[in-house]
C-alpha cells in the first residue's frame, strides 16, 4: 500500500508499506476512503511530540471501508463503511466502564494518563495511522460504528474528531443557558466548539485567532463574535471590557502547545522544547474568565511541564476540566444535531489532498496558506 511516513520535525514523505495484517483476533483492516490532517498531527509534524518514530505513519482522523475482520469480530463484516474514533481502547477496563475511552488502561504500555491514539507517537501507544490506503484497527467491535446511509463521507471523517473534540470542549465548560463563552483558537476544533456553544445555551460566543481568514470562518460558522490579538492590546483587558469588567464564563482552550501571542513562550516550547507546549492560550483563558468560572482545555499539549497561571486559577476559585475527548461518547447526540441540520461541519472542509501530495498539504495547513483551515486526505 501507500501511506504517509514520518522521517523527522518537517520531513514526511509517502512510500510503499506492507498491508497492515490481522495481529488480533478481534482486529480488523479498513480500506481508508478518507482521511484528515488535524492540527495535532502538526504538533508531530514540528517536532513537539516525543517518542515519535522514525518510519511511523501519522493520522488519527479516517474513515474507510472493511477490508477483512479477524475471527472473534462480531459486529463488523467486510464491505462495511465505518468511522473509526481516534481513540484505540478496549471497552472493558476501568476506565473504558466508566466512559473515559481516551484513557484506556489496556492499550498502551504508558497508560498511567493517555490511552491509545492512532498514528500519534509511541507516547500513545506506536499505532499506525490512518493517512494511507490501509489501517489496522484493533478491538473492531468496540471502536468503530457503521456510517449512517444519509452521512456524508466529509461529514463522517470530521466526527472521528475535530467536531467530536470541539463539542467535547463545549461539554467540558458545563455551559449553561445565558453563558458568555471565548473560544480561544479559530482552528477546525475551535470553530466545532464555538459552534457547540450555540447548541448548549450560551447567549455570546467570542472566538480568538490572530489569521483574519479563520475569523472570518469564525463569524460565518460558528456565528460567534471575534477577537483578533494582532490588533488588540491585550486579550484579556478585552475581554474584560466587552463583559462589564468581569470575565467570561466558560473559556474553551482549543489551541493547545503550539500557541502564539508570546515570543519567549513560543521559543521555549517549539524551538527549545523546554516546555510541553506554549501555554499562552490557556493563560489568557485562566485571565479572561471570570471568578468561579470554567476553563475547558481540549487542545493537545505534550507530558512536559508548561509555565501554567496555576496561581491565579487558585486564587479566582476556577474550574478546570480536560482531556483527551472519548470520541464515540459524543456521536449519538452529534449525529441527531447533524440529520438535524444544527452542525454541519463539513463546511470547515478546505482543501482535498491526494495522499501522494500530502507533504503539500502539511505545509499549506501548518503555514496557514491558501485559506487553508481544514484539509481532507483522499488515499486513492
Amino acid at each position: 500500500m501507500r501511506a504517509m511516513v514520518y522521517h523527522g520535525p518537517y520531513r514526511i514523505g509517502v512510500t510503499d508499506k506492507a498491508i497492515p495484517a490481522i495481529e488480533h483476533p478481534n482486529d480488523a483492516i479498513i480500506r481508508v476512503t478518507l482521511a484528515a490532517i488535524c492540527g495535532s498531527d502538526l504538533h508531530l509534524y514540528h517536532g513537539m511530540m516525543p517518542d515519535t518514530r522514525v518510519g511511523t505513519t501519522v493520522g488519527h482522523e479516517f474513515i474507510g471501508v472493511v477490508e477483512r475482520v479477524g475471527p472473534s469480530v462480531e459486529r463488523l463484516s467486510p464491505g462495511d463503511r465505518v468511522m473509526v474514533p481516534f481513540n484505540v481502547y478496549c471497552g472493558s477496563c476501568y476506565f473504558c466502564a466508566r466512559g473515559l475511552f481516551a484513557n484506556c488502561h489496556n492499550v498502551n504500555p504508558n497508560a498511567t494518563a493517555i490511552g491509545g491514539i492512532y498514528g500519534y507517537s509511541h507516547t500513545c501507544g506506536g499505532y499506525d495511522g490512518g493517512q494511507a490506503q490501509y489501517v489496522r484497527v484493533p478491538f473492531a467491535d468496540v471502536g468503530p460504528s457503521l456510517i449512517p446511509d444519509w452521512l456524508s463521507d466529509e461529514d463522517a471523517v470530521l466526527l472521528t474528531d475535530a467536531l467530536a473534540t470541539g463539542y467535547f470542549g463545549a461539554q467540558l465548560g458545563e455551559i449553561t443557558e445565558g453563558d458568555t463563552v471565548a473560544v480561544f483558537g479559530a482552528g477546525p476544533i475551535g470553530l466545532c466548539a464555538a459552534a457547540s456553544a450555540w447548541l448548549m445555551g450560551a447567549s455570546r460566543v467570542i472566538a480568538i485567532d490572530r489569521v483574519d481568514y479563520r475569523l472570518e470562518k469564525a463569524r460565518s460558522f460558528a456565528h460567534a463574535e471575534t477577537l483578533n490579538f494582532d490588533e488588540t492590546g491585550d486579550v484579556v483587558v478585552d475581554l474584560k471590557r466587552m463583559t462589564e469588567g468581569l470575565g467570561v464564563d466558560v473559556a474553551i482552550d482549543a489551541v493547545g502547545a503550539e500557541a502564539s501571542g508570546s515570543f519567549l513562550q513560543h521559543v521555549t516550547s517549539t524551538k527549545l522544547k523546554l516546555q510541553g507546549g506554549s501555554p499562552v492560550a490557556l493563560n489568557w483563558a485562566i485571565d479572561g474568565v471570570r471568578k468561579g468560572g470554567t476553563v475547558a482545555v481540549v487542545g493537545a499539549y505534550g507530558p512536559m511541564y508548561s509555565a501554567v497561571r496555576f496561581g491565579d486559577a487558585f486564587n479566582k476559585g476556577l474550574t478546570m476540566r480536560m482531556n483527551q475527548t472519548p470520541v464515540k461518547r459524543q456521536w449519538p447526540r452529534l449525529l441527531e444535531h447533524i440529520e438535524a441540520g444544527y452542525l454541519r461541519p463539513s463546511e470547515i472542509v478546505t482543501h482535498r489532498v491526494p495522499l501522494e501530495d500530502i507533504a503539500e498539504g502539511y505545509h499549506l495547513f501548518s503555514t496557514k496558506q491558501d485559506g487553508c483551515i481544514k484539509a481532507l486526505v483522499v488515499p486513492n
